[in-house]
């Protein structure tokens, strides 16, 4: 309601000054001014744009406030904290060079505006400001990049090794999960092995790969490294969570990963929040086509007993599709029927 209020005030301030300027040009026809060089309304448009500047800024910062919690979510990974940090440090310097460069535009507009007794200074060149406005940046900016570049290369690099490994795979247009059973690591996959039932590409001439599973969302232990090995089956998707601040492209053809570690469980999030129905996500963040809205893949975060419950409660893929059983070669057969929990 506040809102709308005061959008509707601008939009009634705006008109009356396009009524005003109106009224102003046609007594400047009446009285033979239009034909000067220099009318009145040269003075009137420079202060309509500093009146411009004074009320955007007053817009700007009240939205900032009134709407922060909005596009400021918690954060609930211990690498989004340095990278929370970041952000602010640099909203902090681009925000107080946005703010004085604009002042400084509109004023000029309205201080340098054009009179007839006023004549222009030629100002050609001055290396000094030139080296100034040029090193001074490039130095703020390489200081915030390689501040950035160091939180990346640490989230992008080989895990702890005691990281919980789970596969991410988009396609159009939702997203499917692998863990790795009770042996740990996770099999390998082929893409030309993918069809209706075996989307993953599974293959089965890994033994590692007998025991994997597919759960229809994503389970964490807070506190806990946790490694995402992402990949896309069709076309280019991209792995974000935002509370986690993650996001990585999940690329055809080329296996990209991310590992971070989750601080706060989806109960602790959902007390404060002050939300009961509170849920972690990951979406897709790439326009991958007409569904690409449906791609929305729930996260529970928990603590390290549960996860380790629901883990072994979990019932390995290849055990609710006994058919491919027959792709396993001759000589691990016996070991896929162990490790899935069939008796000969």
């Amino acid at each position: 309601m506040v809102v709308t209020v005061i959008l509707i005030g601008l939009v009634l301030i705006i008109a009356i000054l396009a009524v005003v300027y109106r009224i102003h040009s046609l007594v400047d026809v009446a009285r033979g001014n239009h034909k000067k060089k220099v009318t009145g309304s040269n003075g009137v448009n420079a202060a309509l744009l500093f009146a411009f500047l004074v009320l955007s800024m007053i817009s700007l910062i009240w939205y900032s406030v009134s709407r922060f919690d909005v596009y400021s979510l918690p954060v609930a990974s211990e690498h989004g904290i340095s990278t929370d940090n970041l952000f602010w440090v640099t909203m902090a310097v681009t925000g107080i060079v946005f703010i004085i460069t604009q002042i400084l535009l509109f004023y000029f507009s309205y201080r340098y505006r054009y009179r007839t007794k006023s004549k222009a200074l030629f100002f050609p060149e001055n290396n000094r400001l030139e080296m100034i406005w040029t090193i001074v940046p490039a130095i703020v900016l390489a200081v915030l990049i390689f501040s950035g570049l160091k939180i990346w290369n640490q989230v992008t690099a080989d895990p702890p090794e005691e990281a919980e490994v789970l596969e991410i795979m988009g396609y159009q247009f939702a997203w499917k999960t692998r863990y790795p059973g009770k042996d740990g690591q996770l099999g390998k996959y082929d893409y030309r092995l993918i069809d209706a039932t075996n989307e993953f590409g599974i293959d089965f001439r890994d033994k590692a790969a007998f025991d994997d599973f597919t759960p229809r969302e994503i389970h964490i232990p807070k506190g806990k490294p946790v490694l995402l090995k992402i990949r896309a089956r069709d076309v280019l998707h991209s792995v974000f969570a935002p509370h986690f601040r993650l996001k990585m492209d999940a690329v055809p053809g080329m296996p990209t990963s991310f590992w971070f570690i989750p601080n706060k469980t989806t109960e602790e999030m959902r007390i404060e929040t002050g939300n009961p129905d509170f849920n972690y996500e990951i979406a897709c963040t790439e326009v991958c086509g007409r569904g690409h809205f449906s791609m929305r893949m729930l996260v529970v975060v928990e603590e390290p007993e549960a996860y380790e419950k629901w883990k072994s409660e979990q019932e390995p893929w290849l055990s609710k599709n006994q058919d491919y059983l027959a792709k396993v070669p001759e000589d691990l057969q016996e070991l896929a029927l162990i490790k899935i929990g069939i008796d000969q």
